[in-house]
C-alpha cells in the first residue's frame, strides 16, 4: 500500500499535532513510497534497525524516534538515517501520542492488563493528561501486582513499598514518568505504576508515604507499539513483526 495512505491514518488516529512533545512525531524518515512489511519496535537505533532490515521491514513504527526538539546526538542521528536511507527502511514515531491514546497507549494497554475499573485520565503533561488511574475491583499487595507486570511483560519490577499494604488504586504513568508522583500522591492513590525512576525519586517516594512499581521503562512501553502493530494488521491487511530489542532497562 501507499506509504502516505499509512501515515495520514496514523497521524489522524494518533492525534500527532493535538499534543505538545519534544519528540517530532510523525514520519520523520522517508525512504520509499510503498509499504509491504510493518515493523514496530520501542526504540530507533541502529541494532533495531539491523532486526528489522532483517525481518524484511520497509516501514518501522517506534516509541522512541530520532528527531527531538532540541535536536541532540547529530552524529548518531546522521549515522541512523543513514542506515536507514540505504536499506529502504522509512521511520515513523510516535512518543507521548502514544502514551496517552486512550485505546492503543501504553497507560490504557497497562491499565487493561491490570484489569482496572473506573479507569480515567490522569498525569498532566504540557497541554494534556498522558496517563491512567484506576480501581482494582479486590485490594492487591504491591508484589501481586508486580508478579503480574513481571509475568505479562516478561520484566523485572522493583517495588518500593512505602504505603499501605493493600491497594485499592493506582496511576499510571510509562517509562520516566516519574514526574507524575507528585500528582499521584495529590489524589491520594494507593500506588503509582512507572517504568523507572532517578535517584532523588526514592526519597520523594517515602515522604509522600506511597507505593512505587518500576516495571522497566522498555517493559511498560512494548504494550503500546503491539497495541498498534495488531489494529495496522487487522486494518490494512499488511505484514507485520513485533522487533524485541530489549535494554534491560
Amino acid at each position: 500500500m501507499r506509504l502516505t495512505t499509512l501515515i495520514r491514518f496514523l497521524n489522524k488516529e494518533l492525534k500527532i499535532k493535538s499534543i505538545l512533545d519534544t519528540s517530532r512525531n510523525g514520519l520523520q524518515v522517508r525512504s520509499n513510497n510503498e509499504v509491504k512489511k510493518v515493523g514496530f519496535a520501542v526504540d530507533a537505533c541502529i541494532s533495531t534497525f539491523k532486526k528489522a532490515k532483517q525481518a524484511g521491514v520497509d516501514l518501522l513504527i517506534v516509541h522512541h524516534g530520532i528527531k527531538w526538539f532540541p535536536q541532540k546526538q547529530r552524529e548518531l542521528t546522521k549515522k541512523r538515517i543513514n542506515y536507514l536511507k540505504k536499506n529502504k527502511i522509512s521511520l515513523y514515531a510516535a512518543h507521548l501520542p502514544l502514551d496517552a491514546h486512550y485505546k492503543y497507549g501504553n497507560n490504557i494497554g497497562l491499565a487493561k492488563l491490570l484489569e482496572l475499573k473506573n479507569v480515567r485520565k490522569f498525569a498532566r503533561y504540557g497541554n494534556s493528561k498522558i496517563g491512567y488511574k484506576g480501581e482494582f475491583e479486590k485490594s492487591k499487595t504491591p508484589k501481586q501486582i508486580a508478579n503480574r507486570l513481571n509475568n505479562s511483560l516478561n520484566t523485572t519490577s522493583q517495588i518500593y513499598p512505602f504505603g499501605k499494604k493493600q491497594i485499592k488504586t493506582i496511576g499510571i504513568v510509562s517509562g520516566g514518568g516519574a514526574e507524575s508522583l507528585k500528582e499521584a500522591a495529590k489524589e491520594n492513590l494507593d500506588c503509582f505504576l512507572t517504568g523507572e525512576i532517578k535517584h532523588g525519586t526514592f526519597h520523594q517516594i517515602t515522604e509522600y508515604n506511597i507505593n512505587l512499581i518500576a516495571a522497566g521503562h522498555y517493559a511498560t512501553e512494548i504494550v503500546g507499539v503491539k497495541l498498534l502493530q495488531k489494529l495496522i494488521k487487522e486494518k490494512f491487511k499488511l505484514n507485520t513483526v513485533f522487533i524485541n530489542n530489549p535494554t534491560g532497562l
